[in-house]
């Protein structure tokens, strides 16, 4: 399925970025999905999440962070991130109007669409999706980065691997249990931080991101 090439403005000061969108026909719902620090909207996980996402009739808008357009190395500070994930999600509804609207990401575009929603509503977006949420750095175990949530008005889905070590799941639990009915936290057997497996797991990374795209639109169906 074909991408829409799109840019919209991330801040007056960083300029504009640019974004992929695909509109499966028929589509139920629009995701807008920001990539992780070491990546872009163009990178293999995103391309196969959006894939498997509109196999089961979510539209997404993949988009850079203003540091990934320019090629630069780093993340931008956090205001940064957290406008542009505001202005991406005005970008995407207007991009495609009337479809029910979400936003998440991979591991730190996610966490930087939650504190973006921790700061005020997302206009229009009615819950979040985590492709494994970065609780903390890797064996720095700590819940810190999970705090900001407590702000989130918007339901929450969590989609870990019970080998994430950006993520103990001994931490990770109680976390998404304290927000209470807002939260639903879904393991994904056998995946790591990036829904790698092990061989001897029985499953493929191909599997994983299936079942992660089928279950966030289950999810997504039932937010009304």
């Amino acid at each position: 399925m074909p991408d829409t090439r799109l840019t919209f403005e991330a801040t007056p000061q960083q300029g504009r970025v640019s974004a992929l969108l695909r509109l499966p026909e028929g589509a139920s719902a629009l995701l807008v999905l920001a990539h992780g620090a070491g990546t872009d909207m163009r990178h293999r996980s995103l391309e196969m999440l959006s894939e498997q996402l509109a196999a089961n009739g979510i539209a997404t808008f993949r988009y850079n962070f203003p540091y990934k357009e320019k090629g630069r190395g780093g993340p931008n500070p956090k205001p940064v991130l957290t406008a542009t994930v505001r202005a991406a999600v005005q970008a995407a509804a207007e991009a495609a109007p009337g479809l029910p609207l979400f936003a998440g990401g991979r591991s730190m575009g996610g966490r930087m669409t939650s504190l973006a929603a921790s700061e005020a509503p997302l206009p229009g977006v009615r819950g979040l999706v985590f492709f494994g949420f970065p609780l903390h750095a890797a064996g720095k175990p700590g819940t810190e980065r999970g705090e900001h949530l407590a702000a989130v008005s918007v339901p929450m889905l969590f989609l870990q691997g019970p080998r994430d070590t950006l993520a103990l799941p001994e931490l990770l639990e109680p976390v998404v249990a304290g927000l209470g009915r807002r939260a639903r936290l879904h393991m994904l057997a056998g995946a790591d931080h990036s829904y790698k497996v092990l061989k001897s797991s029985g499953r493929s990374e191909a599997e994983v991101y299936a079942e992660a795209a089928a279950v966030a639109a289950g999810w997504m169906a039932k937010q009304k």
